[in-house]
């Protein structure tokens, strides 16, 4: 299997093939939240969070992406959690792809829960099999799951699905304020999006506990071992 040549991360050449898989990955997982919000009933909370934002000050969905994702990747530094590489290629990488799609608009949006809920499913499928293939590349995790991470391990007392529903509620509400929008969706991508990426994993027999994520002063002493040897 390819992908069981990636995630090595021991040289240049190998570093370089996992930012291109992480990249395209990301990049279709852009395209799976593209279908959640070309569902129409109502956005996954961080969505409508990036929709509320990008309603109230007038500006694109991936600006609104990457101004989220910045700041909690500033945050994630701060709370001294583990950063790699992709964290990088994430806060870019999925809010321009869906603005992309957006642009080229290939799926007319949903106007009932009728053929929107099937559509979310899919966008939701759609983001688990390339959460896998981004993981698989082993160079971190992105800055949201790294908050949460790094959240629950400074409150030890509470589980960390607490904490997850906590953060999310707290994501949405703000969103909802800013003028994003709310629906029968948010709760189906709160509480299946998890099911779906453990169903999608367990269909490839990818285990994400067991792998090693490859933290950016690793990568970068890599690929300046490279640079130096040329």
């Amino acid at each position: 299997m390819i992908l069981s040549k990636l995630g090595k991360n021991d040289s240049f050449g190998a570093i370089i093939a996992d930012i291109f898989l992480a990249a395209f990955s990301l990049f279709v997982n852009g395209f799976g939240i593209y279908l959640t919000i070309r569902a129409n009933i109502g956005a996954a909370p961080w969505d409508v969070l990036n929709l509320g934002l990008s309603k109230a000050f007038g500006i694109l969905y991936g600006t609104a992406s990457i101004a989220v994702a910045v700041t909690i990747l500033a945050i994630d530094v701060i709370m001294r959690e583990p950063i790699g590489l992709a964290m990088f290629i994430d806060a870019v990488v999925v809010g321009k792809s869906v603005d992309f799609f957006n642009m080229l608009d290939p799926v007319p949006q949903s106007t009932s829960a009728f053929t929107g809920v099937p559509m979310l499913i899919l966008g939701l499928i759609v983001i688990a099999y390339t959460q896998f293939t981004y993981m698989a590349a082993s160079l971190g995790c992105g800055p949201r799951d790294t908050l949460l991470v790094g959240l629950a391990k400074r409150i030890k007392r509470v589980p960390i699905g607490t904490v997850s529903i906590a953060l999310l509620s707290a994501v949405t509400l703000t969103g909802y304020l800013l003028g994003g929008p709310v629906g029968i969706g948010t709760l189906i991508s709160a509480f299946c999006a998890g099911p779906i990426m453990d169903l999608s994993f367990r269909s490839v027999h990818f285990d994400a506990t067991g792998i090693h994520h490859q933290r950016l002063g690793e990568s970068l002493s890599v690929i300046g071992g490279k640079i130096n040897r040329n």
